[in-house]
């Protein structure tokens, strides 16, 4: 099972902290040895490192783990390959251009047989089921709203539909963000913490380290912080219900909804 991280905020921060916890599980705390990835959103444009490489021995990784850029979204990936070779084509997170914005997308989970009809328009490069989706959400979404961006509602509605049609064809957990907001699809494994005043001190789980962050942070600060496993063993993370869509916005989670029948209980 790969391995999601996201950061949402509500003015730019650096993601160094979690990226150190969430780089060990790149095989040295976990099994995911397949390559990894991040995306850094920096107002209209992206920088976006990938390596075929484990996290833990990535020379990348340790550059980004030193390198304090900051963002307001940020999406990583940590690869276990099971669809296509272990290469950087087949590395997330992937990039595509929509409305005049770039989009970042990575996915965990398996969509055994997914081979969607796609009209050209988005292409995958490499072998992955995760790209496929990628295109072909990109694909829906264009057919739908058109040239012109729809409001951020219309766009939440449209996604929760075909991640529904998504989550029906396998285990679907995926990040998605267009610079302006992060989406979040839980469908088996993802949590979320938000932090804000008053600060305290976090642990982190894969690494003997710690941070003050009222010591590095302002009191209006607001940051929303998403794994597939919590990053760290001395704070309260929030497990999202299976089949759960979520949208995060200036370090909130400002809606969510499921994405699969029954009475399951949201948290608020």
């Amino acid at each position: 099972m790969c391995q999601l991280l996201a950061m949402n905020c509500n003015v730019p921060t650096d993601i160094c902290f979690s990226f150190a916890g969430f780089q060990a599980r790149g095989g040295a705390t976990d099994v995911h040895a397949d390559g990894w990835g991040i995306a850094f959103f920096e107002g209209r444009g992206t920088r976006v490192f990938l390596d075929p490489q484990p996290s833990c021995v990535s020379p990348v990784a340790a550059l980004v783990r030193s390198y304090p850029i900051h963002s307001k979204n940020v999406i990583a990936h940590i690869r276990k390959a099971t669809q296509g070779v272990v290469a950087l084509e087949n590395t997330h997170p992937f990039m595509r251009e929509l409305w005049g914005r770039y989009w970042i997308f990575a996915h965990n989970g398996n969509l055994p047989d997914f081979s969607p009809q796609l009209d050209g328009s988005f292409t995958p490069v490499g072998e992955t089921d995760s790209e496929r989706a990628f295109c072909w959400l990109l694909q829906n979404l264009r057919q739908r709203f058109g040239s012109r961006a729809p409001t951020q509602a219309s766009l939440f509605d449209a996604l929760h539909q075909m991640t529904v049609e998504l989550g029906a064809r396998g285990a679907c957990n995926y990040l998605l963000s267009n610079g302006d907001c992060l989406f979040a699809h839980c469908s088996n494994q993802l949590s979320y913490i938000i932090r804000q005043a008053p600060f305290s001190v976090a642990h982190l789980r894969d690494q003997d380290l710690s941070i003050d962050f009222s010591a590095v942070t302002t009191p209006d600060d607001r940051v929303a912080v998403i794994a597939t496993v919590p990053l760290t063993d001395n704070e309260r993370w929030i497990t999202m219900p299976n089949g759960s869509l979520w949208l995060f916005e200036e370090g909130a989670a400002v809606r969510h909804q499921l994405t699969v029948a029954g009475p399951v209980k949201v948290p608020s």
